[in-house]
């Protein structure tokens, strides 16, 4: 049996009419598309529509673990492609999934991923690698901050391909997403163990120097510099979401909600 045969694309959407067909485009290759709608308005669920392997489930959005452990239920294939609405598949990853024969003892398959600022790749990026190819029943997901991880039960590979996060969005919801970004980072920081945080956790943990150090980071250490505009606006956008979780945690310690 193919492998693609096996598998089913699993995207989560909500109003990603900007985006979507972009998405969907890298990855018509595939026979099973899963989308996981949390109640679009916009003309997301018209475009999908026109794609015939993609079925549509929708769900109230909790939290985005809670999303994709019930989109694993509703998945009948062996192996799942977890995708964000603003992810598109290289063209060389799609070659190399399609062509994929994993031993039995793979559970997942790790992919870097490229950042796109209006059509421009920057030369890097603070995004990580994640692990997007997996077994379903060797897959669970759990929330961290405002974020989510998940984990796959065995052994894990490496894909050469990559995937571009690429979000045409309008600033305004990608500002509004981050104040709601920002509370989540401060519950989770603030109330999980110093000892249990990463190092780069514990660095935003402490307030104040995660946006100074992230701005010096992306524009020098990172070469955004040499991206013109693009790389600007990437540097300003990481800065700022820095800059509100910074806030969110200092103003929580001088109102006294929680212990520094």
């Amino acid at each position: 049996m193919n492998f693609i045969d096996e598998l089913t694309v699993m995207i989560l959407t909500f109003n990603e009419a900007c985006n979507i067909t972009r998405t969907l485009e890298a990855v018509k290759w595939a026979k099973h598309i899963l989308i996981l709608d949390s109640g679009s308005t916009d003309e997301t669920l018209a475009i999908v529509a026109r794609y015939p392997q993609v079925t549509v489930v929708s769900r109230n959005f909790d939290s985005f673990a809670g999303q994709c452990n019930f989109g694993l239920t509703q998945v009948g294939t062996k192996w799942v492609l977890s995708m964000d609405a603003d992810y598109i598949v290289s063209k060389q990853l799609a070659r190399e999934i399609q062509a994929l024969e994993p031993a039995a003892d793979v559970a997942g398959f790790m992919a870097r991923f490229v950042y796109v600022i209006h059509g421009t790749m920057l030369r890097a990026t603070l995004y990580p690698p994640r692990c997007v190819l997996y077994r379903r029943e060797s897959a669970g997901y759990h929330d961290e901050g405002h974020g989510h991880r998940v984990r796959i039960n065995g052994k894990i590979r490496w894909l050469t391909g990559t995937i571009s996060h690429d979000d045409r969005k309008p600033l305004q919801r990608w500002l509004n997403s981050q104040q709601n970004y920002a509370r989540l980072e401060a519950d989770y920081l603030l109330s999980a163990k110093p000892a249990g945080l990463r190092r780069t956790q514990r660095l935003r943990r402490m307030g104040w120097p995660a946006p100074i150090v992230v701005f010096l980071y992306t524009l020098i250490l990172k070469r955004c510099i040499l991206d013109g505009r693009a790389g600007w606006i990437y540097v300003l956008q990481r800065t700022l979401a820095e800059t509100m979780i910074a806030i969110e945690l200092l103003d929580r310690r001088l109102r006294g909600l929680r212990k520094i």
